[in-house]
C-alpha cells in the first residue's frame, strides 16, 4: 500500500505539467478556412527565420547599397583598414535602420501590433507585413532587372502587375539593381580621389621622384580633401537621398 502512494506522489507532478504544458504540435483551422499553430510550432518558425535574418538583410533592405559604397570609398581614399570592418559594418546598420524606419513603422502598424493584439493569425501578420516590404523593393528596383528574372525564370505574360510579382523573382532583381546603383554612385566618389592621385604623380614624376610612391605622398591630401569637403556627411546625406527620403 505505501508503494503506490508514493507511486501516485511520484507521478502526480508528471501529471501535473503535461496538463499545463505547451503543446507540441497543435494545427487549428479556422471557419474561414485558414490556420493557426501552436506557440511552440510559432517559435520553432521563428528560430529558423533568424537563421535566414543576415541574408534578408541583405537581400531585403538599403544594406546592401550601403556597404558597397562605404568599402568603395575606403578603396578610394587608400585606406586599407580604416574605417575597419566592424566599424563600416556598424555603420551600414544604423544607417539602414535609418533608411528603413519609414517602412518598419508600416510594418510595425498593420502586421505587429494586430498580431500581438491578437486581431490577426500569425499568417495574416507575415502576409501583411509583406506588402510594406514589396512597395519598398518595387521602389528601389529597376524594370529592366525586373524583366531581366522573369524572362529567366520563363514567367514571361505570367505576371499581369508587379502586385502578384514573387519574392522570388523581386528579390534577385532588388540586390541586382542595388548593386548597379551602388557602383554608380561610388563611380562618382572615386573621380576626385583619383584626380588627387594622377595630380601628385605627375608632380613627382616632373621632379624626378620616381622612387618615391605616389600612394603615400597622395594620401595625407585625399584626407585633407575629404575632411574638408564634409565627406562624411555628404556620404551619409547621399546614401539617404538615393533611397528618396
Amino acid at each position: 500500500m505505501m508503494r503506490l502512494v508514493l507511486l501516485v506522489l511520484l507521478l502526480f507532478p508528471a501529471m501535473s505539467w503535461a496538463e499545463v504544458g505547451l503543446p507540441a504540435v497543435k494545427v487549428v483551422t479556422s471557419a474561414d478556412g485558414s490556420q493557426e499553430y501552436s506557440v511552440s510550432l510559432q517559435i520553432l518558425f521563428i528560430m529558423t527565420a533568424l537563421t535566414l535574418l543576415p541574408a534578408a538583410l541583405m537581400m531585403m533592405t538599403a544594406f546592401t547599397r550601403v556597404i558597397v559604397v562605404l568599402a568603395i570609398l575606403r578603396q578610394a581614399i587608400g585606406l586599407q583598414q580604416t574605417p575597419s570592418n566592424q566599424i563600416m559594418v556598424g555603420m551600414a546598420l544604423f544607417l539602414t535602420l535609418f533608411i528603413m524606419t519609414p517602412t518598419l513603422d508600416k510594418v510595425n502598424e498593420v502586421a505587429l501590433q494586430p498580431y500581438l493584439n491578437e486581431k490577426i493569425t500569425s499568417i495574416q501578420a507575415v502576409e501583411a507585413a509583406a506588402t510594406p516590404m514589396r512597395n519598398f523593393m518595387l521602389a528601389q528596383t529597376r524594370e529592366d532587372d525586373i524583366a531581366l528574372f522573369v524572362k529567366l525564370a520563363g514567367k514571361e505574360g505570367k505576371i499581369q502587375s508587379l502586385d502578384t510579382l514573387p519574392f522570388t523573382i523581386l528579390m534577385p532583381a532588388f540586390v541586382t539593381s542595388e548593386l548597379k546603383t551602388a557602383f554608380q554612385i561610388g563611380f562618382m566618389i572615386f573621380i576626385p580621389f583619383l584626380i588627387v592621385d594622377m595630380v601628385v604623380a605627375s608632380v613627382l614624376m616632373a621632379m624626378g621622384m620616381m622612387m618615391l610612391s605616389p600612394v603615400i605622398i597622395s594620401l595625407p591630401f585625399k584626407i585633407m580633401l575629404f575632411v574638408m569637403v564634409d565627406g562624411w556627411s555628404m556620404i551619409m546625406g547621399t546614401l539617404a537621398a538615393s533611397f528618396g527620403m
